[in-house]
This record gives C-alpha cells, structure tokens and sequence, in this order.
C-alpha cells in the first residue's frame, strides 16, 4: 500500500499471548501502562443518561515482542479526544505467509515507514494477520487515541487498521483476520459514538485526500483507506468486506 502522511484501563484476567520470535518463546500479558482519563469518559460524566456501547478489548501483540525499534529522534505522540472512525488499510505484502514470520514483515514495514519515508515511527496504529493476531503499531498505547500516519487529511480521531497481506480482487480473505479488526474495531471506536454501521462527520486536514482542507466530509464509520483518499487500498475484495465488518462491530457492542 502507498500511504501519505479509552476506555479504562486494561482488564487484568486478559490472557497471555504467546509469540514466538527468532525461535524464542514470549508470553505476554496485560500491560502495565498507567490509566489515562479519556474523552468517553468526560462524556459518560457530562451526559450521564449515555448509553455505552464496547467490545471486550481483545489480545494485543505489543511493540517490544515484535521488536519494534525506535527512532532516537522521534516526537512524542499526538492524541486526539476520541476514536470517531476506524479506516482499514492493507498493507500491499504478499499473501500466504507462515504467520510466525509476521514479526519480521512489521520489522520491514517499520523500516519503510520510519526511516524510508521519515515518519519516525509506523504509521499504522494497529495490524492484523491472516491467523487473527492483532499487533500493536504506532508507538503511544494502545487504550488511546493515538494520531497515526495512515491516511492523510483524515489521521485525527481515526485508528489505522491494517490488514498484513493483500486484498485486490479474487482475493480471498482470511475469515480470522475478519474476526479480529470487528473485535479491536468494537473496542477502539468512542463507546458513546453513533453506530459503526453508519457515517460519521469528519474535517479534511489535507488537500492531498479526497475534500480539500477544512471541508467537512461524510466518511463511513468502518471504512476504507479509499474513501478519504485517492488510493486502491485497502483493495477491493477486503472492500467488499467492510459493510460486513461494521455489522460484526454492532454485535459486539450489543447494539
């Protein structure tokens, strides 16, 4: 793929992933990473007649087990109030792969990101293999709402979600990796926000994407790279899929 440039705190009784790199066996558990208030949070206390509606948050891969380095000049991360929308990507890399050599695939695109193209960091938030292993990406923490580099114009109030393969027509794709952006999706978008199988308003940042800069666009909830800018991504048989997926992020968030 060609890119341009929280709820409470971690349950405590998550299971433990096991992953294993460079023939090493590491079992991860939940993270010890201070609790951060957040803006659901301000909402459910400003509108306390709310309804909340998130998914149980699912095993997350994180940045240390995949060895992620880190660029000694990189800037702190941005955050911005809530997840409004999730945009799924594909990450362009060929299909078929064992999904133990997943690590080594985001150890590549990490290099592209941070160093080939000068992101300091990956600019997805998140990706996710064909097995349904879901990865940390960007640095910042995975209960937040951290700003990527995934599609420009429309990174703020967004998650990327990448799928680690590709998705072009008369592609097939891998029902877990399905399963698994739903179950991330129901748990990363705000709690209070409309339901995933809608649009949702959201301001241009860029005249690169699809609206020139500070236009006001209609993007889906769950969509595509493609809707906010002029790019094939994230694929048309993954596309396809997506009314799919919101539909599966409703049921989770027991909508």
């Amino acid at each position: 793929m060609r890119l341009p440039s929280t709820r409470r705190g971690r349950t405590a009784a998550s299971l433990a992933v096991l992953v294993v790199l460079s023939g090493a066996s590491l079992v991860l558990g939940p993270s010890s990473a201070p609790r951060h208030p957040d803006a659901s949070e301000r909402a459910r206390t400003s509108r306390p007649h709310a309804v909340r509606h998130q998914g149980a948050r699912p095993e997350i891969v994180s940045r240390a087990a995949w060895q992620a380095e880190s660029v000694s000049t990189a800037p702190a991360a941005r955050y911005a109030p809530v997840v409004k929308a999730a945009v799924i990507h594909h990450t362009s890399t060929p299909n078929g792969y064992d999904c133990a050599s997943v690590p080594r695939t985001l150890r590549g695109l990490y290099a592209g990101h941070a160093y080939g193209r000068d992101w300091d960091d990956i600019g997805y938030n998140f990706l996710v293999d064909a097995c349904g292993t879901i990865y940390e990406g960007r640095a910042g923490g995975v209960d937040r709402a951290v700003v990527g580099a995934h599609t420009k114009g429309f990174n703020e109030g967004t998650v990327g979600i990448a799928a680690i393969g590709t998705f072009t027509e008369g592609e097939a794709v891998p029902e877990p990796m399905l399963d698994a952006i739903a179950r991330l999706v129901a748990w990363k978008l705000d709690p209070y926000g409309p339901d995933p199988r809608g649009t949702v308003a959201l301001v241009s940042t860029n005249d690169e994407s699809r609206f020139p800069e500070g236009t006001t666009a209609r993007l889906p909830i769950v969509g595509g790279h493609t809707d906010g800018y002029p790019t094939r991504c994230p694929g048309s048989a993954l596309y396809a899929r997506l009314p799919e997926v919101s539909a599966r992020v409703a049921r989770l968030q027991r909508r």
